[in-house]
């Protein structure tokens, strides 16, 4: 903020790209560069825009406004700060950008094989991403690039290049691909950048679980079909098995929502207008449910013929990630036809209606289950990892077993997306994975193990 602060008293006339991690650091940082910019009312106004890729894309577009004029007559002229994230390093060229400042860091995805867990940790840029953000200054005029870190950090610190994608994710659907195209030597295929054996092993035994891949590694029926889906194996599961538990539209609708970025859009100048919004469609059995409530209220409005864009603005929605949720939705309703899926639903009034919704996303997402200790925190099942509900939830109560489609590590580890289930569930849904032989001893073990004892008369 200091640099940005300095180069608008100190430098001549030009816009400013500013790179941060995330969108809460960009909004708290476009808060303070308001209060910065009124506190010097004689030099010319600093005007901040986000952008961040969950941002509506109407705020998104604020980005090639020009800059704000003098304030006074003769005074000095206004200058305009994007604070954005790493998209705007090789998405969009912006005009005016002459100054670039780079802290040197960025969110990048990474994959914890051991706890089958994806998270976005802030990590140094490399060299290349430096390189990048540089040569967004002075794109259309000579520019600068201030960096927030020493030429030796730069030279002996930070890595050639991006570390490459497949080296830290989940490689369920490489290998599901791979299968596909008959590849079945997965240790000698040649990759560009070859992933840790223990990543390909765990992507190999979770396909397994999910009765993709049989004992011998070769390609199951459902396996088969999994593959036809553009979707992470659990998600493909899930449809696949919807019609023996009589949900297949509304599992469309849930996967649909899953795929796309957050719905929910909470500005911090209108937060609890937001969260009243966002209660509105909360169902207290889980996430999953809610957004489902979001989606059969979108299509209702539309079924109207009203304007999908004001039902958004009006309940902090977010229009695109809905779009593409609609758009998502029909790709793979046309791949269950093609597959002849059956389009099976439970009728809404009967009781079983979300019971039958919530088995089934335990058939997908029976290996991301928390169960609730006496201590009164939550213990991931198998891998024992101390998690809490994430903030965002719906859920206002402590349930025994939830089912999570995310796991968040920020200030702590947290679980995302979250649904109550039932330990009877994981047992008759998922026996072999729930084998209770196998698993570290917790209170979560001695619970299934209790479930599955035979009745004393």
């Amino acid at each position: 903020m200091r640099t940005v602060v300095q180069i608008h008293n100190s430098e001549p006339e030009g816009d400013i790209l500013l790179f941060l991690t995330g969108e809460e650091e960009i909004e708290q940082a476009c808060r303070q560069l308001r209060k910065e910019s009124s506190r010097n009312p004689e030099n010319g106004e600093l005007v901040s825009v986000p952008l961040y890729s969950s941002l509506p894309p109407l705020q998104q577009q604020r980005i090639f406004e020009p800059p704000p004029g003098p304030r006074f007559p003769g005074g000095p002229p206004g200058r305009k700060v994007v604070v954005a994230t790493n998209i705007a390093e090789t998405s969009i060229t912006i005009d005016g950008i002459v100054y670039v400042v780079d802290p040197g860091f960025a969110k990048q995805k990474v994959y914890n094989p051991r706890i089958r867990v994806e998270s976005l940790l802030v990590s140094p840029v490399s060299k290349a991403s430096a390189a990048q953000r540089a040569g967004r200054a002075g794109r259309t005029r000579p520019g600068k690039c201030f960096r927030l870190y020493t030429e030796k950090a730069f030279t002996t610190e930070l890595a050639e290049q991006t570390y490459p994608e497949i080296l830290r994710s989940n490689l369920g659907v490489v290998v599901l691909t791979l299968k596909k195209l008959g590849i079945d030597d997965l240790v000698h295929f040649d990759f560009l950048d070859p992933p840790a054996p223990e990543t390909m092993m765990r992507a190999l035994e979770m396909l397994n679980f999910l009765n993709h891949l049989n004992d011998d590694g070769d390609l199951t029926d459902a396996g088969d079909q999994a593959a036809e889906f553009p979707l992470d194996p659990q998600l493909a599961k899930m449809l696949i098995d919807s019609p023996k538990f009589k949900c297949s539209n509304e599992m469309l609708s849930i996967s649909a929502m899953l795929s796309v970025p957050n719905v929910f859009v909470r500005p911090k100048e209108f937060g609890k207008e937001a969260d009243d919004a966002k209660g509105r469609f909360t169902h207290l059995d889980g996430d999953h449910l809610t957004l489902l409530n979001v989606f059969h209220a979108y299509k209702q409005y539309l079924t109207e013929g009203a304007d999908p864009t004001q039902f958004c603005f009006d309940n902090y929605i977010n229009a695109r990630s809905m779009k593409s949720a609609e758009n998502v939705r029909e790709q793979l309703k046309r791949t269950m036809e093609r597959l002849n899926l059956q389009m099976l639903s439970t009728d809404f009034r009967d009781k079983e209606y979300y019971p039958n919704i919530r088995r089934c996303l335990v058939a997908g997402y029976f290996m991301q289950v928390a169960h609730l200790e006496k201590s009164n925190h939550y213990l991931t099942v198998r891998d024992n990892q101390v998690v809490a509900l994430h903030p965002s939830t719906g859920i206002t109560h402590k349930p025994e077993w939830v089912l999570y489609h995310e796991f968040v590590l920020t200030s702590k580890n947290f679980i995302r997306t979250v649904t109550q289930v039932r330990g009877e569930w994981l047992l008759e849904i998922a026996p072999s994975y729930y084998d209770v032989r196998n698993f570290p001893k917790s209170e979560a073990r001695n619970q299934l193990e209790r479930l599955q004892a035979p009745p004393s008369f």
